[in-house]
C-alpha cells in the first residue's frame, strides 16, 4: 500500500515536471513569436517574412500557420501599396508633363497676341485658333482624368439594358466615314443584319468604341486599314476593332491597359494619346460585366476584342 502511494506520488511528480517543462517551452515559443512579429512590425515597408520554429504542440503549429498566412497577406498588401504609390508618382509626373506642354503653348500664343496689338487680323485669327485647339486639348485630358477617377472610385451609375451592339457599331463607324474616305482606308465591317443584343450600357459601349476606333486610326495609320466586326459567341457578344499598323510588341502587351502608359516609340505628339483611353475602356468593360483583350502581330493585324454579356443569355 505504501509502495503504491509512493509510485502514485512519483507519477504525479513526473507529470508535474513534464507539464511545467512544456509550459516553459510554450512560453519561450510565444515570446519568440511576439519578438519576431514586433521586429516585422517595425519595418512595415518590408512586411515580408515569416515566423519559423519547431514544435510538437499542435495548437502552436496551428497558430503559426495562421500567423504566417496573415503575414503573407500583409506582405502582398505592402507590395501592392508600393506598386500603387510608384504608379501614382509616375502618373502625377506624366499628368504634369501632358498638361504643361499645351499650357506652355497657350501661354506663348497669348504673349504674342498681347505684345503685338497691330498684328494682322489673319495672323491673329490663326493664333487664336491655336489657343482654342490647345485649350480643348487640356480640357479633354482633364476630363479623361476625372472620368477615370470616377470609374475607379465606383462613383458613377452605369444602368444596364438590352442593347443592339450591331446597330450602335454602325452609327459609330459612320462618324469616321469622312476621315476614312479622305485617307483612303480599306474598311472591313462585318455586322450581322439581325440584332445582336447585349446586356450593356449604351454610353459605356459608345465610349469604348470611340476609344478603340480613334486608337486604331492614330496608331495604325500606316496600315490604312480598319476592321470592325460584331458577332454572337455563345453566352457573349464579341466586338473586334483591328488595324494593320506597327502594333504592340509582345513585351509591351501586358502593360498596355495601365494608366498613362504609352509606347516608347510613340512619343511623337502627332500620334501619341493621353495614355488613358485604353485604361478607361478596360474599366468601362469591367463595370458592365465585360472584358477586353489584345492580339497583335506588327504590320499584320492588331485587334482589340471586347466581350459583353449576351442579353438573351442574361435573361436565362
Amino acid at each position: 500500500m505504501v509502495l503504491a502511494g509512493i509510485m502514485l506520488i512519483l507519477f504525479f511528480g513526473i507529470l508535474y515536471v513534464r507539464e511545467r517543462s512544456r509550459l516553459r517551452e510554450m512560453r519561450r515559443h510565444l515570446a519568440y513569436m511576439a519578438d519576431r512579429l514586433n521586429e516585422l512590425a517595425e519595418q512595415p515597408a518590408r512586411m515580408t517574412g515569416s515566423v519559423q520554429l519547431i514544435t510538437e504542440e499542435q495548437t502552436l503549429r496551428e497558430l503559426l500557420e495562421s500567423v504566417n498566412r496573415w503575414l503573407d497577406i500583409a506582405g502582398q498588401s505592402a507590395t501592392d501599396y508600393t506598386k500603387t504609390e510608384r504608379a501614382m508618382r509616375k502618373m502625377l509626373s506624366n499628368v504634369s508633363h501632358d498638361l504643361k506642354t499645351p499650357l506652355t503653348v497657350v501661354l506663348g500664343y497669348a504673349e504674342l497676341l498681347e505684345s503685338d496689338p497691330h498684328m494682322a487680323s489673319e495672323e491673329r485669327s490663326r493664333l487664336l485658333g491655336q489657343v482654342h485647339r490647345k485649350t480643348l486639348e487640356v480640357l479633354r485630358l482633364m476630363n479623361e482624368f476625372f472620368d477615370l477617377a470616377k470609374l475607379e472610385a465606383d462613383d458613377s451609375e452605369l444602368p444596364l439594358t438590352e442593347l443592339d451592339i450591331g446597330e450602335l457599331a454602325r452609327r459609330r463607324i459612320l462618324d469616321y466615314y469622312d476621315l476614312l474616305a479622305g485617307d483612303e482606308y480599306e474598311v472591313d465591317v462585318v455586322i450581322p443584319e439581325e440584332p445582336v443584343l447585349a446586356y450593356a450600357n449604351e454610353e459605356a459601349v459608345s465610349r469604348m468604341m470611340d476609344n478603340l476606333l480613334s486608337n486604331a486610326l492614330r496608331y495604325g495609320r500606316s496600315g490604312r486599314y480598319l476592321g470592325l466586326s460584331i458577332k454572337r459567341a455563345g453566352e457573349h457578344v464579341v466586338m473586334e476593332i483591328a488595324d494593320r499598323g506597327p502594333g504592340i510588341p509582345l513585351q509591351e502587351q501586358t502593360r498596355i491597359f495601365e494608366r498613362l502608359y504609352t509606347l516608347q516609340d510613340s512619343r511623337n505628339r502627332n500620334v501619341q494619346g493621353s495614355g488613358l483611353g485604353l485604361t478607361i475602356t478596360k474599366r468601362l468593360a469591367e463595370r458592365i460585366g465585360g472584358s477586353i483583350r489584345l492580339q497583335s502581330v506588327p504590320y499584320v493585324r492588331t485587334s482589340f476584342f471586347v466581350q459583353l454579356r449576351a442579353a438573351a443569355e442574361f435573361r436565362k
